[in-house]
């Protein structure tokens, strides 16, 4: 599974990422994480607000910050 975390590299951000790493880790989940930070590529997403969560290529959040257990549901 691969989770991206859309941003440039704001507070939100690096929240949304820390959250997303410790969901990942405390269900002991099989996913790889990538930081996207390059605008254009931000864009490729049609996001229009930072932070955003994609896993596997499906954006699932953007604009806000989701919960553990929103994220946890989502990568199962």
């Amino acid at each position: 599974m691969k989770v991206k975390i859309l941003g440039t590299g704001c507070p939100k951000c690096k929240k949304l990422e820390k959250i997303a790493r410790d969901v990942i880790s405390e269900n002991d989940i099989d996913a790889e994480i990538e930081k996207v930070t390059e605008m254009k590529d931000i864009l490729s997403y049609n996001v229009m607000m930072t932070p955003a969560l994609v896993i596997d290529e499906e954006v699932k959040s953007s604009g806000k910050i989701p919960n553990k257990d929103e994220i946890l549901e989502w990568l199962k």
